[in-house]
């Protein structure tokens, strides 16, 4: 794609064909619209001759290639060695089998630490593995009050038993952005692993597994403008020491070794298309810097896009005296859930849906977390910004919770010091 002068909200829109349709989408956080150049990448790879990585024939040399690029593409969008770059169908699978395969090295009285903040992908398999080999599982708690999960709680729970702490970075739920550098310092301290799920924060802030002080981490693509793919950022010292299960037929060879079957060439092409837009927010040229340069700067663009219309919306909210936000860390990502006094959230996703403007309902895989804010199973309406985001969209989300009956604006409420 040409490369765009930060930050261009009309261009940016421009590329994203899904939103000629008229919404205002603010369902970001369970997928993101897909920019055009993303689904021409795709189609260009599946218009070449494909078959099995090799070097002799055309669809060797493009499959083997497609494969490389996207490796080399995800390692800088994360900040992590290429050799340590897994594919597969879903974060949600990878972190299953990835699961299985660290627990094989725990011992009966080992323990695990997982939070009650996190999406249940970072929870149930981390839970499951541990439950089959014996070991026992620690909970952090997050402060329900402020939304915050602090060193302080996983220090709570860390023991020299302790062999993994997990732990997102952004909750997918409420936004918080846990400390993952201090927390990082104490499961070291002990002795443990950590593994952090970078699902929600690698489409609004940049993800580095060095910087954050990850041994892995997880993300899916299509929640940072990228097709399907789930992908699994490791160091590839920790991969060389674990044995997944695999046909024998399969290479040994890390990162391939945990990969199960033929990757999805295709969606490949697409996801080094990605990484390659995300770069091009950055209005720098690539002859100028380093893609990784460029992406660093694209997300500082992206953030810069995002804290404010976020702030602008968290106004609006204020003056809405029967809203409450429950997204109130002092560090937080752009998802923002609403709960409504005396209203079902359903009726409000369903009011807001009929006038376009899309959100989501519900508790989004974070049982745990809306339990500990008091929510129960109903959840609340989740509102998520992205990179295409624009003000308009915000002042029509506004208007529209306005004119729902009960949720006048009046005197309002501020949210917990953090406007």
């Amino acid at each position: 794609m040409t490369n765009l002068q930060p930050y261009d909200i009309d261009a940016i829109r421009a590329q994203f064909p899904a939103l000629k349709a008229g919404s205002a989408h603010f369902d970001g956080p369970g997928g993101t619209q897909i920019p055009q150049p993303v689904m021409d990448a795709m189609v260009d790879a599946l218009s070449d001759p494909l078959c099995n990585r090799g070097t002799m024939t055309a669809g060797e040399r493009n499959a083997e290639a497609i494969v490389v690029e996207a490796r080399r593409a995800l390692a800088d969008f994360l900040g992590a060695d290429p050799v340590g770059i897994v594919f597969g169908r879903s974060s949600t699978q990878l972190l299953y089998d990835f699961s299985r395969t660290l627990a094989k090295t725990w011992r009966p009285g080992d323990e695990v630490v997982v939070t009650r903040l996190d999406h249940e992908a970072n929870i149930r398999p981390w839970v499951q593995a541990a439950e089959a080999a014996g070991a026992a599982v620690r909970w952090a708690d997050f402060d329900p009050a402020t939304g915050e999960l602090t060193p302080d709680h996983i220090r709570e729970v860390l023991s020299e038993r302790t062999r993994l702490v997990a732990v997102t970075a952004a909750s997918n739920l409420i936004g918080t952005r846990p400390d993952i550098p201090a927390i990082s310092e104490l499961a070291h301290g002990a002795g443990a692993l950590l593994h952090v799920d970078a699902a929600q924060l690698s489409a609004h802030a940049r993800v580095d597994l060095d910087a954050l002080g990850a041994d892995s981490l997880s993300c899916s693509a299509y929640k940072f403008l990228g097709p399907h793919l789930g992908v699994l950022a490791a160091r590839p010292e920790l991969l060389e020491r674990l044995s997944p299960d695999k046909l024998l037929a399969s290479t040994d060879t890390v990162p391939e070794r945990f990969e199960l079957g033929i990757l999805p060439y295709g969606v490949l092409a697409g996801v080094r298309a990605t990484v390659d837009f995300w770069a091009g927010l950055s209005g720098l040229r690539p002859a100028d810097a380093t893609r990784g340069e460029r992406l660093t700067a694209a997300m500082a663009a992206v953030e810069e896009h995002e804290d404010r219309l976020r702030l602008r919306l968290e106004r609006g909210l204020a003056a809405l005296d029967a809203v409450t936000v429950h997204s109130r860390a002092s560090l937080r990502a752009p998802t923002l859930l609403l709960t409504f006094r005396g209203h079902d959230p359903r009726e409000v996703h369903r009011h807001l849906a009929g006038h376009g403007v899309d959100t989501g309902v519900g508790t989004f895989y974070s049982a745990d977390a809306a339990r500990h804010l008091g929510l129960g199973e109903e959840g609340g309406v989740r509102v998520g910004l992205a990179p295409y985001t624009s003000e308009e969209d915000v002042e029509r989300l506004l208007e529209c919770l306005a004119a729902f009956p009960g949720l006048e604006a009046g005197a309002g409420r501020p949210l917990a010091g953090h406007l």
